[in-house]
């Protein structure tokens, strides 16, 4: 079966072929590292990891997936006026900007890892592609698409005539002030910074580099257009520097796609003369408690108080994942909570290799390879409809029921299983069995006891005791003769 996205671009979902065969190119608009990113920003990134990871595991593509970072040019509610937001957190902390966004940025990559997402093949930082945002903004002045003021340079609009199209917000339907600062010196209100100069009002000089040369200047005065990059220029410049002028997929959380999505559009494909992107996808939001996730409501989590609560981070991982995400979710501690009890069954049940947990395995009927393969070719059916998670986790748990009250008809059949397991895991990664965790003394002696009680037929104390255990963080299971000890 072919593989079918929804294009934000279109409305509709598309069977996706890639500009060349066997190859992808993917963009992922990565954080702007100011503050630890939350798991509403994760979640952007986890759906781009897991379309990568099915284009690799489910049609075997090469993907070459560019994510970058934005350390210079994002100013405050995504304008063209404002603060830096990275510079505004280094005078909050009486720090260097740069040391600001080194620390997040460490911050950032800890977290990714935990979350047990793949290496992108390029992590490009802004700051270092400033030459090549220059190129395109002298393309653009070449062209007519773009004009000097006082305080900068920018693009205008009015010039493209597909603006708007990425996000309905087209320039018939755009009224001043609508997310859009009033500024006399724009032609058209919806212009976009292409460039700041570190002049008057802008305030902007800890981070400034000459416009002549590109490089970074501290002296005032040097140059008088020297200043820093609108945040939009930033990802058109290093997309086409590392995946070249039109690629295959671009993703990004649906914050992005006006005004930063749309204004990517419209510089690329004005200064390259043909379509930038192929396919967009768009990761809605996280709510919490009825509101959007974000930093400027000041209503977000990050992985790490997530983790102070005991959860793994892949159960966060499987939680952020489970839902399809073009579907806002609601976050809830009740949602982690089913979220962790699902993966661990799943978890479990790859470790016994399909095997049933049941003892009676004689009485049990026989599972072929046949029926492995249909649970299979749901599953990939399911994925391969614009990444359909929930009709794929569906497919796993009816292989779970029909295989926990199965036995393997033979080798053909357990060879089947142990394939399909592989896909799961390596499409959802966050099925990997885990390091064993050191149990604590104190829980090992409440277990021991539970044993003893359980030996004297004490049901009482065992239950007691196992509910001490769970008080501790952790979780007694009988097996056989054995008492099996999970981490919660």
């Amino acid at each position: 079966m072919s593989l079918r996205l929804y294009n934000t671009f279109s409305k509709h979902e598309e069977e996706f072929t890639p500009l060349k065969a066997g190859e992808v190119s993917m963009y992922t608009c990565g954080p702007t590292v100011y503050g630890r990113p939350h798991i509403g920003n994760y979640s952007s990134f986890l759906m781009a990891d897991l379309l990568r990871r099915w284009l690799e595991v489910g049609h075997g593509y090469s993907v070459t997936h560019v994510k970058n970072i934005t350390d210079v040019g994002h100013l405050i509610a995504d304008g063209d006026t404002g603060e830096d937001k990275i510079e505004k957190q280094a005078k909050t902390e009486k720090t260097d900007p740069l040391a600001i966004a080194k620390r997040y940025t460490e911050q950032y990559l800890e977290d990714e890892k935990v979350l047990n997402m793949k290496e992108p093949s390029e992590r490009p930082r802004a700051t270092f592609y400033i030459k090549d945002m220059l190129a395109i903004i002298r393309t653009l002045l070449a062209k007519g698409n773009a004009y000097e003021t006082d305080d900068g340079f920018y693009f205008s609009v009015g010039t493209f005539s597909a603006y708007g199209k990425l996000s309905g917000n087209t320039l018939d339907k755009l009224d001043a002030g609508s997310r859009i600062a009033v500024d006399e010196a724009k032609k058209h209100p919806a212009d976009f910074a292409l460039w700041k100069k570190c002049t008057g009002k802008n305030g902007h000089h800890l981070l400034r580099w000459s416009f002549q040369s590109g490089e970074r200047t501290k002296t005032e005065g040097e140059d008088p257009n020297s200043g820093f990059p609108g945040w939009h220029i930033e990802c058109s410049a290093m997309s086409s520097r590392l995946l070249g002028q039109e690629i295959d997929i671009h993703t990004g959380g649906e914050d992005n796609i006006f005004p930063h999505h749309e204004c990517e559009i419209a510089q690329s494909e004005s200064a390259n003369g043909h379509q930038f992107v192929r396919f967009w996808l768009h990761k809605r939001r996280i709510d919490l408690a009825g509101e959007k996730m974000s930093k400027s409501l000041g209503n977000v989590l990050s992985v790490p108080t997530v983790l102070e609560k005991g959860y793994s981070p892949l159960d966060l991982r499987y939680y952020l994942l489970s839902v399809h995400y073009r579907t806002n979710l609601k976050f809830s501690w009740k949602g982690m909570d089913d979220a962790r009890d699902s993966r661990r069954s799943i978890c479990e049940w790859m470790e016994r290799g399909g095997e049933p947990a049941s003892e009676m395995t004689k009485k049990l009927p026989s599972v072929s390879s046949a029926d492995i393969q249909k649970f299979d070719a749901d599953f990939s059916s399911a994925m391969d409809t614009d990444l359909n998670v929930s009709g794929a986790l569906a497919a796993v748990h009816n292989c779970m029921h029909k295989t926990n009250a199965s036995i393997m008809a033979d080798l053909k059949a357990s060879s089947a299983l142990q394939e399909f397991i592989e896909k799961i895991r390596d499409t959802f990664g966050c099925f990997d069995p885990e390091a064993e965790v050191a149990v604590p003394a104190a829980v090992q002696e409440l277990v021991s006891a539970r044993g003893a009680a359980r030996s004297n037929k004490d049901f009482k104390e065992s239950d007691r005791l196992r509910d001490e255990i769970h008080k501790m963080g952790y979780e007694v299971r009988d097996e056989k003769s054995e008492q099996k000890i999970k981490k919660l």
